[in-house]
């Protein structure tokens, strides 16, 4: 089993030798082999002995004193539409117009990744080119919701979303034009983040709206995902979009005092919204009262 533990926490106890890199990619395929075939979370899958043998060269690495990445040995899948150069993996961005298609070059993001020891495991499923909001619309058949099989996952980044949600990787990559990575993540019960444009290269990425597409990541916590944009955010030359300037580093603490915040009538007072999503709303306004925010209902102009 891995510990239960934030990813930055799970690479220090993989660089100490203390859970082996190994272990961990086990567990990841053991969760595989329980959930895919139900729930079609990935397209194209690295074969486990692959994946274990780059684990076990992780371990062989830290065994001999070598330094390793901040993201040594971490299982991770990448959304159809973000170009991987691994013979054993294929993107088709949903669409068997690109069936079988093996990309020639990585994706920047991709790079960066394997640059701090990450393992790429699978590409996920997603909307054909992006084009959907419930990775039902895959030209490999649909993916399901992990809490509910009867459901959708959220899209277009669905399958990203259910291979951290269930364990099937610790961390992915999706991408976001309007909702892309945050629906699904929501949907989902994970974290994800659509980052500010500009600040993860969308160099080797499949466009759909390039003014307003953006790579982004999901996690099981904010925290997680702060490591990996931490890793991705920076210039790129290769993307005239990519932003120049120096990036604000994440706080250390959370400090909201001063900000306040909306809580549209019209949102929240309709007889169609569940209750379990009225009630989430209100969980997540008690905690940034909790923070120093001011939270307000208000009917919108």
């Amino acid at each position: 089993m891995i510990p239960d533990l934030p990813l930055s926490a799970l690479v220090e106890q993989i660089r100490s030798g203390a859970v082996p890199a190994e272990t961990v990619m086990s567990s990841v395929y053991d969760r595989i082999d329980k959930h895919e075939s139900q729930l079609n979370a990935y397209r194209s899958l690295l074969p486990q002995e692959i994946a274990l043998a780059r684990a076990a060269n992780i371990d062989q690495r830290i065994a001999t004193g070598a330094s390793v990445g901040r993201l040594a040995g971490i299982p991770v899948s990448i959304k159809d539409c973000i170009c991987v150069a691994d013979p054993e993996l294929t993107n088709t961005c949903g669409s068997r117009i690109l069936e079988g298609y093996h990309s020639p070059y990585h994706a920047t993001a991709v790079e960066r990744l394997l640059a701090e020891d990450a393992i790429i495991i699978g590409i996920t499923n997603m909307d054909e080119f992006a084009m959907g909001s419930s990775t039902e619309n895959s030209a490999y058949d649909v993916t399901r919701n992990p809490c509910n099989p009867e459901h959708v996952p959220g899209g277009s980044s669905g399958g990203a979303a259910v291979s951290v949600a269930t364990g099937m990787a610790l961390l992915a990559l999706g991408t976001d034009t309007g909702g892309s990575v945050r629906q699904p993540a929501s949907f989902c019960g994970v974290t994800g983040i659509k980052p500010t444009y500009g600040t993860i290269s969308r160099y080797g990425l499949i466009a759909y709206g390039s003014s307003l597409d953006q790579i982004g990541v999901l996690a099981r916590t904010a925290e997680d995902c702060r490591l990996a944009c931490d890793v991705l955010q920076r210039h790129d030359p290769k993307d005239s979009t990519s932003a120049r300037q120096a990036l604000v580093a994440a706080p250390e603490t959370v400090d909201l005092a001063g900000l306040r915040v909306c809580l549209p009538e019209e949102y929240l007072n309709v007889e169609s919204l569940a209750p379990e999503v009225r009630e989430s709303v209100q969980v997540i306004a008690e905690r940034l009262r909790a923070h120093g925010a001011t939270v307000e209902q208000r009917s919108l102009p």
